[in-house]
């Protein structure tokens, strides 16, 4: 038999707060054709986007994350003190260790957390989300902070036709606490490690180092692949997603996708087939990609503008390089 103590935390865990963070510098897309041949009218029709913000060098990955965290625990009405763990998804920074997730836990004035960094591309908030979870309901925390940050544009090439109008910078933060009722439903998430080729970078940094090659490394990928991907093997995820929370599409109030692409998000939802009260994130068309930080950055929009309230049903998904995905059921703060 056992002497190990059972766990003592929360019967469930639920989104409290949630705050982001846009760069000052908002970048239309003629800006992107002075280095691409193409045309506004080709990137919006491709994608939906029309501008994205990129960070001055001020806007560190650190930066961008304070103020989002900032705004997420003061919509959360709770002290950075009470904060007991913060995870970070990002790709975009570009110190190895330690996790930033650490100078960022000390300088929104946390004491002493559990803080990690995951590098699980645009899933990588969903992922987050689903550790938090676990932390509370297993009684390791009360509160968790969980942030999606991206840098986006120190991994673009510009020159590149397929990719250079995609990216964008931001972040995106929510706090996770106790609940008395399910909050966060299950999580289906998974890998495709089969397909990883199709995003990824370019090349190692110890290519760039070494001298093997000239260009600075950045994020290229497979456009219709992962298009093809994102519509029809991920309207499954969602779908299952739906079916662990016990609740249908018609039981849903919004839609908060991974902001890749307009065309994906809107083929997902006519397979999903969504009634018409659903509102949908369409964050990307301003904001652009921004990987870990997408999901959290439209969900603070659509509460902020009002399209969504506090206690709306939310379906959310992200998913990318890996190829991974992480989806689940939440109820908004």
């Amino acid at each position: 038999m056992s002497k190990i103590k059972p766990s003592k935390g929360a019967p469930y865990a639920r989104i409290m707060g949630v705050g982001g963070y846009r760069p000052t510098r908002v970048v239309p897309n003629e800006v992107i054709l002075e280095t691409i041949d193409s045309s506004d009218e080709w990137i919006r029709s491709r994608s939906g986007i029309a501008t994205r913000h990129w960070a001055s060098p001020e806007e560190t990955v650190t930066a961008m994350s304070v103020e989002a965290s900032g705004k997420a625990i003061a919509d959360a009405g709770i002290t950075p003190e009470q904060i007991g763990g913060v995870i970070v998804s990002t790709v975009s920074h570009f110190k190895q260790t330690p996790a930033v997730a650490t100078e960022i836990a000390d300088r929104i004035g946390a004491v002493k957390p559990a803080a990690f960094d995951i590098s699980a591309g645009c899933a990588g908030f969903g992922y987050g989300l689903t550790l938090a979870k676990g932390m509370i309901v297993e009684g390791s925390a009360e509160y968790v902070l969980v942030i999606g940050v991206e840098r986006l544009s120190d991994l673009t090439d510009l020159e590149d036709r397929a990719t250079a109008f995609l990216f964008g910078d931001g972040a995106g933060a929510v706090v996770v606490g106790p609940a008395n009722e399910p909050a966060i439903g299950p999580t289906v998430w998974g890998s495709e490690g089969d397909k990883s080729e199709t995003i990824k970078q370019t090349v190692p940094w110890t290519d760039y180092r070494e001298g093997s090659v000239e260009k600075f490394p950045a994020i290229t990928q497979e456009g219709q692949a992962v298009f093809r991907w994102a519509v029809f093997e991920m309207a499954k995820v969602a779908q299952q997603a739906l079916d662990a929370a016990g609740i249908s599409a018609a039981d849903l109030d919004v839609f908060i996708p991974h902001q890749a692409n307009m065309r994906i998000i809107d083929s997902m939802v006519k397979t999903l087939k969504l009634p018409e009260h659903v509102t949908v994130a369409r964050d990307v068309e301003t904001t652009g990609n921004t990987s870990a930080a997408s999901i959290p950055l439209a969900m603070e929009r659509l509460l902020a503008t009002g399209q969504a309230k506090s206690g709306d049903t939310a379906l959310v998904i992200g998913f990318g390089a890996g190829l991974v995905y992480a989806a689940t059921v939440v109820t908004l703060p």
